[in-house]
């Protein structure tokens, strides 16, 4: 997979290395001469220009990429990346970060963002991840189908613990995409049972969240029946 990363600071480069150790292709983009450390992620290409110049994209090649990150410290610059990796250069799969979260709302299908990444949104919810059980953590937005990444660990007295994955009425429009226990990360099927101090992950749409968190929060009657 070929990815285009526009911003070469912090963040852009430790996206870069990453997924060059997963054997993909990685063009880091950036107008800054300083931004330019090619001793720092020397398996990269790189490439000294404004990623918010269609002819640097040009130059870039955009058209061949798969995935576009916009992972600069400007939220402008980045929706801007955005847009025009979807639009100009048809870019199937277009990432963006997001630094201000009053600026969250704009990273949507309509700046051709297909993923937002708000850096404090993730902190906070790794947060509250850390220290709630019961609710539902928020940890990511899809910008297609008005969909979230969501995460709740299942209490002690839920009346789903012990029951099977497949005996669940689970709220439309959810679909829970794994189980984590303990260090284990399991795909789960129908037969797996949900067990208390479970972590699940589903992806929602966002009218379906309060729904999910109730079904999965519910306490056990004294009789143990739902």
């Amino acid at each position: 997979m070929r990815v285009a990363i526009a911003g070469a600071g912090a963040v852009g480069r430790s996206i870069a290395a990453e997924l060059l150790e997963n054997g993909h292709e990685v063009l880091l983009i950036d107008k800054a001469p300083t931004a330019i450390s090619v001793e720092r992620v020397p398996m990269a290409e790189w490439l000294l220009a404004d990623a918010c110049e269609i002819t640097s994209l040009d130059e870039a090649a955009l058209q061949r990429c798969n995935v576009v990150i916009a992972a600069t410290g400007d939220d402008k610059v980045n929706l801007v990346v955005s847009l025009l990796a979807k639009t100009e250069y048809g870019v199937p799969r277009v990432v963006a970060r997001v630094n201000n979260p009053k600026n969250e709302w704009l990273f949507n299908e309509s700046w051709g963002v297909d993923v937002a990444v708000s850096t404090p949104r993730l902190m906070s919810a790794l947060v509250e991840e850390a220290v709630s059980v019961g609710d539902l953590v928020r940890l990511l937005r899809f910008s297609h189908g008005d969909a979230n990444l969501v995460e709740l660990t299942l209490p002690e007295e839920s009346a789903l613990a012990g029951t099977q994955v497949g005996d669940v009425q689970w709220p439309e429009d959810t679909s829970l995409v794994t189980i984590i226990r303990g260090t284990r990360v399991l795909t789960p099927s129908r037969e797996d049972s949900l067990e208390a101090g479970d972590e699940l992950l589903f992806v929602a749409a966002q009218a379906r969240e309060e729904q999910l968190e109730d079904l999965l929060s519910a306490r056990r009657r004294p009789d143990g029946l739902v």
